[in-house]
Parts: structure tokens; sequence; C-alpha cells
């Protein structure tokens, strides 16, 4: 995943994906525009 991002928050990791925007809201679960 080049295009991906590894965020930690409140001892939480999630996963942002630019060229796959499903992959994150299946690690997070988090509704965010961009």
């Amino acid at each position: 995943h080049r295009d991906c991002q590894v965020v930690r928050r409140r001892g939480r990791v999630y996963v942002i994906c630019k060229s796959n925007p499903r992959f994150k809201a299946r690690q997070g679960g988090v509704k965010k525009k961009g």
C-alpha cells in the first residue's frame, strides 16, 4: 500500500488509503470526506 497512511488515535490504528477509500472504513469505520 503505497498510498496508505497509518494513524494512531486513542490506541487505535487507522489505515487511510487514497487509492482504496473502502479500506479505511473496513479498518476504523470513520466517516470522513476527502
